[in-house]
């Protein structure tokens, strides 16, 4: 829907995941939308080096987030987030509903 815009389908994919997530890491995302690491960790590059995003080492990974002092991040979130609200219901459950903690113990399946 924002490839046009965003320039290409691993950009558009990338931010939304940001955008409904927070915060993500390149396996993350990349096994999320079943692409290559590589792509994803690209965009997050590229969007890091434009000031969009920041990002903080965690352990082994680089965990990406938005970087809140550009200006320009509050109306790109607006953006992201209306996409996010007109997407099939079929992709919300694929990409954008991810178990992103284990089950508390005990609880049933």
């Amino acid at each position: 829907m924002l490839e046009a815009v965003l320039g290409s389908v691993a950009a558009e994919r990338t931010l939304l995941y940001l955008q409904n997530y927070g915060e993500g890491y390149a396996g993350s995302i990349a096994d999320t939308f079943d692409m290559s690491p590589s792509q994803i960790s690209k965009q997050l590059t590229k969007l890091e080096n434009g000031g969009i995003l920041v990002s903080r080492q965690v352990g082994k990974a680089r965990v990406y987030s938005w970087n809140e002092r550009n200006p320009l991040v509050k109306e790109l979130r607006r953006l992201l987030q209306a996409t996010l609200e007109v997407l099939p219901e079929r992709q919300i459950q694929q990409y954008y509903r991810q178990r992103r903690r284990p089950r508390r113990k005990g609880k049933p399946a």
